[in-house]
């Protein structure tokens, strides 16, 4: 791997890690100081988030290839836009609009992962 390549995949797994850590931070907020509903939203965004996190924070220093690194990225992002958007939701009031396109990007990035596991 390219000296970028080694510093992408720090990048990408220290992001994870600290996606994880403010994704607890998050479920603890939606379980004892959101209401009912804002809880359950932040409680998807929380989940979405720990578990993107922990899987950037495992997967990115395994990470062999465009395809993977991109893959990773495209987890990264996706995340980041639908838990992003439900937490700019309630802390913000900011529309939801950038969910569904999140979503995709973490459907594609997994769906993207597969592909580059399969050809290893």
């Amino acid at each position: 791997m390219s000296e970028a390549g080694t510093t992408l995949s720090r990048v990408l797994a220290s992001t994870g890690a600290v996606l994880a850590a403010a994704a607890v931070a998050l479920a603890a907020y939606a379980s004892h100081a959101a209401g009912p509903e804002a809880g359950a939203r932040l409680g998807l965004a929380a989940a979405f988030a720990f578990g993107h996190g922990l899987a950037l924070a495992a997967l990115a220093p395994r990470a062999n290839g465009r395809l993977a690194t991109l893959a990773l990225c495209g987890l990264l992002l996706g995340v980041l836009l639908f838990a992003g958007s439900l937490a700019g939701a309630h802390f913000m009031g900011l529309p939801t609009r950038l969910a569904p396109i999140g979503g995709s990007l973490m459907i594609l990035g997994w769906l993207a992962h597969a592909v580059a596991a399969w050809r290893r």
